[in-house]
């Protein structure tokens, strides 16, 4: 993206984490938005078979989280973990069979979302360690203060296309449009934490229910219409919030596939461009 950003001002740490088990209780079955009973595999583990670019919905899952779902063990350290960590940094392996080889933040959730490979994927488990090299929280435009940067790497940033516009306004390019009748759980909390599940994309079910969303995918850049998530999220007429999908199919009811902020700000301030082709697997660094 052209655009005058502090990306030679920010500080890189490298955090650590691990990967988190898959986790229930005893009671097991939840609910889904047509009242079936359901139980579905989902959040936490290793997820094989689902990386940026694939679909986000239509799979039989429950808030189905790709790659490694990592956390650290100690709360201060994992909060520490969410909202330093940004999409595009680099994870490393530094335990068990795929020790060395690396992956990309795609997003966060409950966890930090890791694409990988398969292979890399199949020779981690639960338990592995991570390094994660954190740099993107503190990036701001000189060009536009009245857009909030959030959870992006600079190096992502570089990579994506748009940027300042000679009217002065930010051009960024999505592959869809979500209205604000879609956000659902995620609102009220701060936008370096989780992300924003967007209701209506629940494939398969009545009409009513969709808002047109099935179609989306993992990566998918998405302009979510009337969201504030400059100092958390909430509506707002008038603004706007980027977000890229770091999540994919949920069953539970008012949640589904979830975008990570990246950009809010008022709407006068954005030029949004329809764009197919606008996804995270087209911005962020192949595995070393």
């Amino acid at each position: 993206m052209k655009v005058s950003s502090n990306a030679d001002r920010l500080v890189t740490q490298v955090l650590s984490g691990e990967v988190w088990p898959a986790m229930a209780d005893r009671h097991a079955y939840r609910v889904d938005a047509d009242g079936t009973p359901f139980v579905l595999p989902g959040m936490g583990a290793v997820t094989l078979g689902t990386h940026l670019g694939d679909p986000a919905t239509g799979l039989r899952a429950d808030h189905l989280e790709p790659g490694l779902s990592v956390r650290h063990r100690d709360p201060s350290a994992n909060y520490a973990l969410q909202y330093l960590t940004c999409v595009g940094n680099t994870v490393t392996i530094v335990s068990g069979e795929s020790a060395g080889r690396t992956g990309t933040v795609i997003g966060q959730h409950a966890y930090v979302l890791v694409d990988a490979p398969d292979e890399v994927l199949e020779g981690t488990t639960v338990g592995d360690h991570v390094r994660v090299r954190a740099r993107g929280q503190g990036l701001a435009f000189g060009d536009h203060p009245q857009v909030a940067v959030k959870n992006l790497s600079p190096e992502v940033l570089d990579r994506m296309p748009g940027g300042t516009r000679s009217d002065g306004r930010l051009e960024v390019h999505v592959a869809a449009r979500v209205p604000a009748e879609a956000a659902g759980a995620g609102g009220g909390m701060f936008s370096e934490f989780a992300n924003t599940d967007l209701m209506g994309a629940y494939a398969g079910l009545s009409d009513d229910l969709s808002l047109g969303l099935e179609g989306l995918r993992i990566g998918d850049l998405v302009v979510l219409e009337d969201q504030d998530h400059t100092w958390g999220r909430g509506y707002r007429p008038g603004w706007l919030t980027i977000g890229t999908i770091s999540t994919g199919q949920c069953a539970l009811f008012g949640h589904g596939p979830g975008p990570s902020t990246l950009f809010s700000g008022p709407a006068e301030a954005f030029v949004v461009v329809d764009d197919p082709s606008a996804n995270l697997q087209s911005y962020v660094p192949e595995e070393a």
